[in-house]
């Protein structure tokens, strides 16, 4: 075991040092990402690909190209080899505990035509599963997908699964990583690459009041190398880390139960992706007053090739924002790009309807398999009631989801 939990006044003299230095650090990494770091994070990129004006529109739930409501929640986006992946929990109209939610992927050559490319896990043992989270090792060449699944309401695991493409169908691995705080039932979670490649989980910890810790994957993420963080807060879900230059940030929602109001975006800084982290400030709730300014959880900070290198987003789910109350159609907020204070911190989001980004163009896909789908179960134990509403729930509920008519897209583009 490498962490050490020390009470002396020498270590509390190098915290108080340390945590003084993260916002020296952040001022010093004002200096824009370069594309090298795209290429490193997200797989062969062409510099020389066009521009792009991205409007996105959060009125309205995205559809694939068949014109069905893109079901992909509680995930990521990213770009691999030239395309936009989008990863993300398929509820269809269940009401989000079922052990047919399954993993799914879209792409799309520019953020507003998307191919539904299949499901992700093969075979995967029953269980319900949640938060799906791609990247690609740069040692491996490996894609590795990182989840969080529940053999039995509430007894979290961290699964990983690999594939040789980024539309998987990823093949399990471990389906319980053996994390330091495994016996205490990780949950929500999610990967992070640093510009060496090495890699990173940071997740919460169920059985420690939903306590956020980050920690070192060996060189191929299939496991833990026993380094880990402490503690960077409590009673928080659905955590992301990435990295600006030499500051890194680790992002964080309060506990939500599929919850309609939103919840708020802690943000904490460090100069080393295993800390010390200091709580800066909470861009989804500016005042402790207020809601939060977007009703959704956050999911997850992409980060874009953009005209002068990465551009970051922040996501967020909308939990129970669909018309007809189906949860698969609940929409996704994406943020405008965030605006960085010379000091390092966040600017807040802002509910915004449309926003703009510019981008990266992407490719048209080259379809050489057929897309995976594993077939739906029968629960043997269906929930008799929901856990987040109380409500009574419906064991003859159906998982999949209806063919939809053709809709207006939810996002423009112009070609620069």
């Amino acid at each position: 075991m490498t962490h050490l939990r020390l009470e002396h006044p020498r270590y509390d003299e190098q915290r108080r040092r340390a945590l003084q230095g993260i916002v020296a650090m952040c001022v010093t990494s004002i200096v824009l990402v370069s594309c090298v770091q795209v290429q490193l994070h997200n797989g062969s990129l062409n510099n020389l690909a066009p521009l792009q004006t991205v409007t996105i529109d959060n009125s309205q739930p995205r559809r694939d190209d068949a014109g069905n409501i893109v079901d992909a929640h509680d995930g990521c986006l990213q770009f691999f080899n030239g395309r936009y992946y989008l990863y993300g929990t398929s509820y269809g109209r269940s009401s989000g505990f079922s052990i047919n939610n399954r993993f799914r992927v879209y792409s799309s050559p520019d953020l507003q035509h998307w191919t539904l490319e299949g499901e992700l896990l093969k075979s995967p043992p029953d269980g319900v599963y949640y938060r799906p989270y791609v990247v690609l090792n740069p040692h491996s060449r490996k894609y590795v997908l990182f989840y969080n699944w529940y053999p039995k309401l509430w007894d979290g695991k961290t699964g990983v699964a690999v594939s040789d493409t980024p539309e998987g169908p990823f093949k399990i691995v471990n389906p319980a990583l053996d994390l330091s705080q495994k016996a205490f039932k990780p949950g929500d979670g999610s990967p992070f690459v640093d510009e060496d490649g090495t890699g990173y989980f940071i997740y919460t910890v169920i059985g420690q009041s939903h306590a956020v810790r980050i920690e070192q994957l060996t060189r191929d993420y299939l496991a833990s190398t026993g380094k880990f963080s402490e503690v960077l807060a409590r009673d928080c879900e659905a955590p992301a880390l990435f990295r600006r230059g030499n500051c890194y940030y680790a992002l964080m929602s309060q506990c939500c139960c599929f919850c309609s109001e939103g919840t708020a975006a802690k943000v904490f800084t460090a100069s080393s992706p295993l800390g010390p982290f200091q709580e800066r400030d909470n861009i989804n709730r500016p005042s402790t007053n207020e809601p939060p300014t977007v009703a959704g959880q956050e999911t997850w900070v992409a980060q874009l090739p953009g005209e002068h290198g990465l551009v970051y987003i922040w996501m967020a789910d909308r939990w129970n924002s669909a018309e007809d109350e189906v949860k698969g159609h609940d929409r996704q907020f994406w943020s405008a790009p965030l605006q960085f204070r010379e000091d390092g911190t966040i600017q807040p989001i802002e509910n915004r309807t449309t926003l703009g980004a510019t981008l990266r163009a992407g490719q048209d896909p080259i379809r050489r398999t057929t897309p995976y789908f594993w077939p739906k179960k029968h629960d043997p134990n269906p929930l008799a009631r929901d856990p987040c509403s109380g409500k009574a729930l419906d064991p003859a509920q159906f998982d999949g989801l209806e063919e939809q008519t053709p809709h207006s897209p939810s996002v423009v583009i112009k070609n620069l």
